[in-house]
C-alpha cells in the first residue's frame, strides 16, 4: 500500500522536539510502516504527486486557516477535487477536513460559538450507524480537538456524520470513502496537555478555564481506532 500524507503544517516547537512531527504521529495511528508512506509538505511548496500514482491520502491540520486563501492552501484544494474525482480514499483532519470541504464548494470560517479545545465529546448521528468509518463507532466517543476554524456549510452531497457541542459538523463524508474530521484522531494525551498549555493565555482571555480543560484530558483510544478502519477501507479498495 501506498499512502499520501499532505502535511499542511508542522506541529508546536516543544512538541515537535519531544514527539516528532503530524506525519509520524499518523504513521503510527495508522499502524502503516514507513516504506508505505510518503509525504508532501505543501505548505512548504512539495509538489504533489498525481492522484492516481497513491492507494490513498491523509491530509493534516495546520496553523493556517483555509479563509487565509494561501497559494498553497488553493492548489491543494484543486488536488483535493481532482483526486475526489478520481475516487481516491482521503482522509482529511482539522485543516484538511475544512480544506476539503472548500474544495468541494462548502464554506470555512471562524466558528461563531468560539474556541473548541481539549478533549471533547462527538455526538454520531443515527444514519452514521450505516457508514463504513464509523459502522463499528459507539454513538458517543472522546476525541482530541483544538480550532477556531469550522465547517460552516458542508458542501452539496457532503453527509454530515457528527457534531460535538461546539461544532456541527465534526465529521463529514464528502464522497464515497472520502471523509473529514474536525477532531485529531492522530492526538495522544501528551499532545493535546502540549496545545492547552501552549494556549493557556489565549484560553484564559476567551472566558475558558485552561486548568479545567487540562483536567478534563483523558484517553481518545476510539478516536484513534479511526485511523486504522481507514486504512481497512483503503486496503480492500485495492483488492
Amino acid at each position: 500500500m501506498k499512502l499520501l500524507i499532505v502535511q499542511t503544517g508542522a506541529t508546536l516547537p516543544g512538541l515537535l522536539q519531544r514527539h516528532g512531527d503530524f506525519p509520524e504521529w499518523f504513521r503510527r495511528g495508522l499502524g502503516l510502516k514507513a516504506a508505505n508512506v510518503s509525504i508532501a509538505r505543501v505548505d512548504a511548496h512539495d509538489k504533489l504527486p498525481a492522484p492516481h500514482s497513491v492507494d490513498a491520502a491523509v491530509v493534516t491540520g495546520s496553523g493556517a486557516m483555509v479563509s487565509e486563501r494561501l497559494d498553497w492552501s488553493e492548489r491543494t484544494a484543486e488536488w483535493l477535487r481532482r483526486a475526489v474525482d478520481q475516487s481516491l480514499p482521503i482522509l482529511g483532519v482539522c485543516y484538511g477536513h475544512q480544506l476539503l470541504a472548500h474544495a468541494l464548494g462548502g464554506h470555512v470560517d471562524y466558528n461563531p460559538r468560539g474556541r473548541e479545545i481539549g478533549t471533547v465529546q462527538i455526538e454520531c448521528h443515527a444514519h452514521a450507524a450505516d457508514d463504513a468509518l464509523l459502522e463499528a463507532s459507539p454513538r458517543s466517543f472522546p476525541a482530541h480537538a483544538t480550532h477556531l476554524q469550522s465547517v460552516l456549510r458542508p458542501p452539496p452531497g457532503a453527509l454530515v456524520l457528527a457534531r460535538s457541542k461546539l461544532d456541527d459538523s465534526q465529521i463529514v463524508r464528502y464522497a464515497p470513502r472520502v471523509w473529514g474530521l474536525q477532531f485529531h484522531p492522530e492526538f495522544n494525551t501528551a499532545h493535546i496537555r502540549g496545545y492547552l498549555r501552549a494556549r493557556r493565555a489565549a484560553i484564559d482571555s476567551e472566558g475558558l478555564d485552561s486548568r479545567a480543560l487540562h483536567r478534563a484530558v483523558n484517553p481518545a483510544t476510539h478516536a484513534r481506532s479511526l485511523l486504522r478502519r481507514f486504512v481497512q477501507i483503503a486496503r480492500a479498495r485495492q483488492g
